[in-house]
């Protein structure tokens, strides 16, 4: 394995090696063969990571809001500049198309790190004021110290700046630990961090569940935010308890498209296809569960099915490709498995197996006939496979919609604005779209309720939990 790629921890501003030197493989998934080697850091690891962002943290913490601005603005030029070698890095790690990694997702993460680099300025308190006689109360919004992170396989990039860029303009260190699937980019994007933050601030430590865990059990943080499954999220939200963490988890979901009947067939054809398939659907926001009306569900499957048929998976460089491959071999085998599992009630229409000999491709799959009791109705399959339902009227369409585990987005398509407006206080989802699916602004906030999680990420409400609150009093006659 010496003519592979070996990674190294990023900890207090330099590459470091790990105290025992275990390593695990890095598999191109549009190949399935190891392109590079990644360190599995151990407890010992994770405990120098900490008290190199604590210690940063004793300066950090002092920087004024301007002066956290402008590292953020330097580091988001930084980003923008250094774009093609970041999405080289992500492409060979997720496989995913280049094009579009370039045009959708690299433009988005600066302009977050310039939203917070913005948001940075603006966090305020409620005025100052007598509430005791001969005494003045004010409340300081403060960072909370050392932040433990967890990133995803799905956006390594994008989510770890999700994460990191809060945080750093809240006045908060972080130690982070990507997806041991999807290391790379994460350690590129620290190393360009560590031009424009003090040492210790960011920091990237590398490894499997494990490492994880340690992270999430260290004494040192007091707040941990993790992106990632609703079983991780338990097992998080656990580890934190004996410490009194608090937690930040933004987790699955089970998006529901709820089809009337005066919408748009093709243009909601359309948008639907590629909420549900881009990124292979490894997304917890994608468009895969689709309720339609009776009087356009017909119409609408054969208009998705038209979809599917044009929907091409492919190599980073091939050309007219919307997604790359699921991400693992697990994931593979878990898509896969949920058709394969299917009830006899339900119907592939189209796809649902997989595409060439080599690497982890599947085909953009239509299944029907799916019922509301369904594994594949109430459980995230994270993968190019959209079902669809046909519902009788609005309140079985909210009835359906909201009767998953899941509450993090769905989506309303109607040109009645009434019903829309009706819908979308009905739905028990934390962000709902109408008439458009999937659609991302850095001033809002994105996170569920129930099993999807609580917390929010991007906007001023993401700020807003990466610090406490302080209420201070003076004794006016002291």
């Amino acid at each position: 394995m010496s003519d592979k790629q070996q990674l190294r921890n990023f900890v207090n501003g330099e590459y470091v090696e790990t105290v025992d030197g275990n390593v695990s493989d890095l598999v191109d998934p549009t190949t399935g063969e190891v392109f590079a080697q990644a360190p599995v850091s151990g407890p010992q690891d994770v405990d120098r990571a900490m008290r190199a962002a604590a210690a940063a943290f004793e300066s950090w913490r002092d920087v004024t809001p301007a002066q956290r601005q402008l590292a953020l603005l330097k580091f988001a030029d930084a980003v923008e500049a250094r774009a093609a070698e970041l999405v080289d890095v992500e492409v060979r790690n997720t496989g995913k198309p280049r094009q579009l990694t370039t045009e959708e997702e690299l433009p988005p993460a600066v302009d977050e790190l310039r939203f917070f680099a913005g948001a940075a300025r603006l966090l305020e308190g409620r005025s100052a004021g007598e509430y005791l006689a001969g005494h003045t109360s004010y409340v300081r919004r403060e960072p909370i110290g050392v932040v433990g992170q967890v990133t995803p396989w799905n956006y390594p990039l994008m989510m770890a700046i999700w994460k990191i860029a809060p945080a750093l303009a809240a006045g908060n260190c972080v130690v982070l630990k990507p997806s041991d699937t999807t290391p790379a980019s994460t350690l590129l994007l620290a190393e360009i961090a560590a031009e424009f933050f003090p040492a210790g601030v960011v920091n990237v430590v590398c490894g499997d569940r494990d490492t994880g865990r340690a992270v999430v059990s260290h004494p040192t943080p007091r707040l941990v935010s993790i992106t990632g499954s609703t079983r991780a999220g338990k097992e998080v939200a656990a580890a934190a308890a004996p410490d009194l963490k608090r937690t930040h988890l933004e987790l699955g979901g089970k998006a529901p498209v709820i089809l009337f009947d005066d919408a748009d067939v093709a243009a909601a054809a359309e948008a639907i296809a590629v909420g549900g398939y881009f990124n292979a659907g490894q997304d917890c926001t994608a468009a895969t569960r689709v309720l339609a009306g009776p009087g356009i569900h017909d119409d609408f499957l054969a208009a998705l099915v038209a979809q599917a048929r044009e929907t091409r998976t492919g190599g980073p460089d091939e050309e007219d490709v919307l997604y790359g491959p699921p991400n693992n071999a697990n994931q593979f085998g878990r898509v896969s498995g949920f058709v394969d599992r299917l009830p006899d009630h339900a119907a592939v229409e189209i796809g649902g197996a997989r595409v060439g000999e080599r690497g982890f491709f599947y085909a953009p799959t239509v299944v029907s006939g799916v019922r509301q009791d369904d594994e594949i109705v109430q459980d995230e399959v994270f993968g190019p496979v959209i079902t669809i339902q046909r519902f009788t009227d609005e309140d079985e369409a909210v009835r359906w919609a909201n009767g998953v585990e899941y509450g993090l987005s769905a989506s309303v398509w109607t040109k009645d604005h009434g019903r829309a407006m009706r819908m979308t206080r009905r739905l028990d989802f934390g962000c709902v779209w109408v008439n458009t699916h999937i659609p991302f602004v850095s001033e809002m906030p994105h996170g569920g309720f129930k099993h999807s999680g609580h917390g929010k990420d991007l906007s001023v409400y993401s700020l807003e939990d990466y610090t406490r609150i302080k209420h201070v009093m003076h004794n006016l006659e002291g």
